[in-house]
């Protein structure tokens, strides 16, 4: 049973595009360790700093207005949500650079 055209055409247009993707990944320079080691640090901070961030601005609220609310855990938690959002960030930025998608 023969193809459909544009399934045979669709199909061909993917490989090519795989094939270019690796043609131009084989083309950079490789990155090394100190890379690897980097863009952990990088997640890491993206995830610390807001976190610590939102604990100080916790506690100064907590120390100037006490309620009922404990704005220490609640910045606490809003910190490291922003955090991995920003960290989410860096990796799917970087895993387009690295696939030429970007």
């Amino acid at each position: 049973m023969p193809l459909e055209p544009d399934l045979g055409e669709n199909l061909a247009d993917t490989i090519g595009e795989k094939a270019a993707r690796r043609l131009r990944a084989r083309s950079r320079p490789e990155r090394s360790v100190w890379f690897g080691l980097g863009m952990f640090g990088l997640v890491g901070w993206a995830v610390a700093v807001p976190t610590v961030l939102g604990i100080a601005l916790g506690i100064w609220i907590d120390r100037r207005w006490s309620g009922s609310i404990s704005w220490t855990l609640t910045l606490l938690f809003l910190g490291v949500m922003l955090g991995c959002v920003n960290a989410w960030y860096w990796v799917q930025r970087e895993g387009h650079d690295r696939h030429g998608e970007g």
